[in-house]
């Protein structure tokens, strides 16, 4: 199958890598962000980190994503690497988030997008949701939340969302995966919850065994929605 086949080739880097390119552009609110752009064309994913990570922390899986035919727009959070403290909060506020991936959204669809995607790792899921939530009808495509229960915004998603979290994954508040489970069952369908081995968070799974089967997810989930495109 087309989804399978797409998913096995981009495990590895293909023969070819994208450059990545440093771009910038500005939020309704008025933050200047900073960016890292790879690949191109019309199938487009903004990668969304969470609180202990920036937007360099995906550039491994940026690259493997833009072999597969994603243009790929990897950010960093107001207050965090290159992009400074907005109006809205400062570094560990949550205020103001969720514009910063509406903004990403905008930017893929303003470069010929015709598709966008957004993956939120943990605190970068958060806002993620939050985004799909306030965002008009058709402009976020699809949502993956990684080690994220979508901050009580599941309700509003308008979109299709893929779920992905470790069976173990705690945090201060106790276990992830009941929150998690509770914030799948209120998100409208089409939607998806895959629990993998281990206890890793959210993008901490890629240092572990598990990375493998977490692209391979990610992959077959996005792929299988352009596909249907």
């Amino acid at each position: 199958m087309k989804a399978q086949r797409l998913a096995a080739t981009f495990l590895t880097l293909a023969s070819f890598a994208w450059a990545q390119r440093q771009v910038s552009y500005t939020t309704l609110d008025g933050v200047q962000l900073h960016a890292d752009l790879y690949g191109q064309g019309p199938r487009g994913l903004a990668l969304v980190h969470g609180g202990r990570f920036n937007k360099e922390s995906w550039a491994k899986q940026a690259l493997l994503f833009a072999n597969a035919g994603f243009q790929v727009l990897a950010i960093d959070f107001r207050g965090y690497g290159q992009t400074k403290i907005g109006p809205h909060g400062e570094l560990g506020s949550d205020g103001g988030r969720y514009l910063d991936v509406l903004a990403a959204a905008r930017y893929l669809r303003e470069r010929g997008a015709n598709t966008v995607s957004v993956i939120g790792a943990s605190m970068g899921g958060d806002a993620a949701a939050e985004a799909v939530a306030q965002a008009k009808p058709g402009e976020i495509d699809n949502l993956v939340l990684l080690g994220s229960s979508g901050n009580d915004q599941m309700q509003n998603i308008k979109t299709r969302t893929l779920f992905i979290v470790s069976r173990g994954d705690a945090g201060s508040d106790g276990p992830r995966l009941p929150k998690i489970r509770e914030q799948f069952d209120k998100a409208p369908e089409p939607k998806e919850l895959v629990v993998l081995d281990g206890s890793a968070h959210a993008q901490f799974i890629f240092e572990t065994d598990q990375a493998h089967r977490l692209m391979r997810e990610m992959l077959r989930f996005l792929s299988a929605t352009q596909l249907h495109k």
